[in-house]
């Protein structure tokens, strides 16, 4: 390919990649949108609970009054736009990593701004995917948040770098296989950190709720969501899915290493935080597992495990010397 096609192929990618973005910030917009709307309607369900009350002469709210999860997010007609727009948007971020990895001719993630269009393309498949299973839309201002963070962060002038050839250690199959897997890994561990953010939201209201009921706000966004014990139970899965996938990426960086410089561990800084990030994750699950940690010790550690990747992720790709100084910037 010549080097005029390679820099129309970087162009249209970077013009596809700020659409996403902007799209991205449309559907966090109608997230939270959704989410205002969900306090208008846990004010209205207070309000018929109290008329309950009054009419019964009972002095209690009845439980079974409180919406279901299947019940609310139907009615709220933003959230399902916001959901359309990130597929747009996702559409849009897989064009421009394809147009990136058609003009490079080779795998789109060998410097920090490519790492970024990447990962974060897989964060919102992993998000959009587990929509098919479970709804999840009460998170996906986080998830839109964070996306359009993470990108326009890395697609600022500082960090975007050209098109250029890969350095030897990244010729090899097992670029492809790291980094996607650590990619999809930390997809699963961000949806378990924003269900961990809202069970301590959740646990905290509760805890009010079973003191004094009238302390709690009758305009609450938390009361269209799943119990505290659900939301736990749920980041703990994907806290699972993407432990095991953390584990592979673990495993398969030795085995490149070995393969690049002729040993499988040489405690370079980004090799120590792969692993400590996985040390935090098993921690979590064998607590959880067998030490029987529920409620906020869990939900904080889940949370800390996920601030250590995104340090990983930035603070140790940008200032921290290594063989990993892959990050493309001077």
């Amino acid at each position: 390919m010549s080097a005029e096609d390679t820099v129309t192929f970087a162009t249209w990618s970077l013009i596809m990649l700020w659409t996403a973005i902007a799209v991205y910030v449309l559907a966090f917009i109608s997230y939270a949108v959704d989410l205002a709307n969900r306090s208008q309607a846990s004010a209205k369900a207070k309000d018929r609970e109290a008329a309950l009350v009054g009419a019964t002469g009972s002095g209690s709210v009845a439980v079974a009054e409180r919406p279901t999860e299947s019940e609310v997010p139907q009615r709220f007609v933003m959230a399902r736009i916001g959901t359309t727009l990130t597929w747009i948007a996702f559409l849009l971020h897989l064009g421009a990593v394809i147009l990136r990895g058609i003009g490079a001719g080779r795998v789109p993630w060998s410097n920090m701004f490519e790492f970024a269009m990447t990962s974060t393309l897989l964060f919102t498949a992993v998000y959009l995917g587990a929509l098919f299973w479970k709804d999840l839309r009460y998170i996906g201002a986080f998830m839109t948040g964070l996306v359009t963070v993470l990108l326009g962060a890395g697609a600022m002038p500082s960090i975007y770098v050209d098109i250029t050839p890969l350095s030897d250690p990244l010729k090899s199959v097992w670029l492809v296989i790291h980094v996607f897997v650590a990619s999809l890994a930390t997809g699963f561990l961000a949806l378990s950190f924003a269900l961990s953010v809202a069970q301590l939201l959740q646990t905290r209201r509760e805890h009010r709720i079973r003191e004094d009921e009238s302390r709690a706000s009758k305009r609450s966004i938390l009361r269209t969501l799943p119990s505290a014990e659900n939301l736990e139970g749920l980041a703990y899965r994907f806290a699972i899915i993407g432990f095991i996938f953390w584990t592979f990426t673990l495993i398969a960086g030795a085995i490149w290493a070995n393969d690049a410089w002729g040993r499988y561990w040489g405690f370079d800084t980004k090799e120590v935080w792969t692993f400590i990030i996985w040390v935090l994750y098993a921690g979590y699950i064998h607590a959880r597992a067998t030490r029987g940690w529920r409620g906020n010790r869990s939900a904080w550690l889940s949370i800390v495990g996920f601030v250590a990747v995104l340090f990983n992720f930035s603070i140790v790709n940008i200032f921290f010397q290594g063989l990993h100084a892959y990050s493309g910037l001077e």
